[in-house]
């Protein structure tokens, strides 16, 4: 069974295309239900049938696993076992006919704009680094980009003059706009600090560490962290905060949905529409709060 995973995930990663990060949660979920097959003298992958996998998913449940958890472990699966009907491997799919589990959709944790600017303003210009991390900030609420596609930005990416960046991932490519006070903080790092904290000039990526290499995710976990705790923020932020922030913000201004959509790089409406939810979630506390007869 070992060796079916191992031609699955080469099979997700040559065909489908999908992160590291992805091709690790496939692996992890399925090799922990090749576990439990084991668990339950289920040796070979033809024995699994309906039963089993349902059986696996209340295995889970009594663990306390979340629903969410149960609901991607069930998904890998599902995938798992359409590649092996695919390849002949089982004749019927087993997971044909099962439903996953309810998910209720948390709304996403975002800053109100007096946050994002208190934020904003923790990174001081009086080093390297400081007009680095302001560089860094101000473009991640200016374009709501991922924090990936923010460490993968190179200098060519970003056209100061004409005042946008070219994201791409894969063969997709967008342009998004930036504000001049974006436009000011990277000009500002550019002539200040990069050439500086760089070790190389064959050096590309935009944004580098104190080592002159490319920023890592987690350096940038660290750094937005920090800032965090420096305006003493109390909610939760991640790296993803701004660029929910981001979203929030415009959609509360009057942007429409797909506008944020195309800026987002959202192949689905539907992923966007949760800030539409959030802005009617906005105005019945308001109208809670303030209509006499609520």
């Amino acid at each position: 069974m070992e060796e079916l995973v191992l031609k699955f995930l080469n099979f997700l990663e040559k065909d489908k295309r999908l992160s590291l990060n992805t091709l690790q949660s496939y692996k992890r979920d399925i090799e922990q239900f090749i576990t439990y097959l084991k668990e339950m003298k289920l040796n070979t992958i033809e024995n699994t049938s309906k039963t089993t996998v349902i059986a696996y998913l209340l295995h889970l449940q009594k663990k306390g696993r979340a629903t969410s958890t149960i609901s991607r472990n069930l998904a890998s699966i599902r995938s798992f076992c359409q590649y092996l009907t695919k390849i002949g491997r089982l004749n019927q799919d087993p997971t044909e006919e099962l439903e996953s589990p309810k998910v209720e959709k948390k709304l996403p944790q975002i800053l109100s704009t007096k946050e994002v600017e208190l934020l904003l303003e923790q990174p001081k210009c009086d080093d390297l680094k400081g007009f680095r991390d302001k560089a860094m900030l101000e473009l991640l609420y200016a374009t709501g980009i991922r924090v990936t596609e923010l460490i993968c930005l190179n200098v060519n990416d970003i056209n100061i003059d004409m005042g946008f960046i070219r994201c791409s991932k894969g063969t997709r490519e967008r342009m998004i706009p930036i504000g001049s006070l974006s436009v000011n903080a990277i000009s500002e790092y550019l002539k200040k600090s990069r050439d500086l904290l760089i070790q190389s000039s064959d050096e590309t990526a935009l944004f580098v560490n104190v080592n002159g290499k490319r920023l890592t995710r987690q350096g940038f976990w660290k750094i937005i962290k920090q800032y965090k705790n420096q305006a003493q923020i109390n909610k939760d932020i991640t790296p993803h905060t701004l660029r929910h922030s981001f979203a929030a913000h415009l959609l509360e201004n009057g942007a429409d949905l797909r506008s944020i959509q195309e800026m987002l790089g959202h192949s689905d409406i539907s992923s966007t529409q949760i800030y539409a939810q959030m802005a009617k979630s906005k105005i019945k506390e308001v109208y809670k709060k303030t209509h006499p007869r609520a």
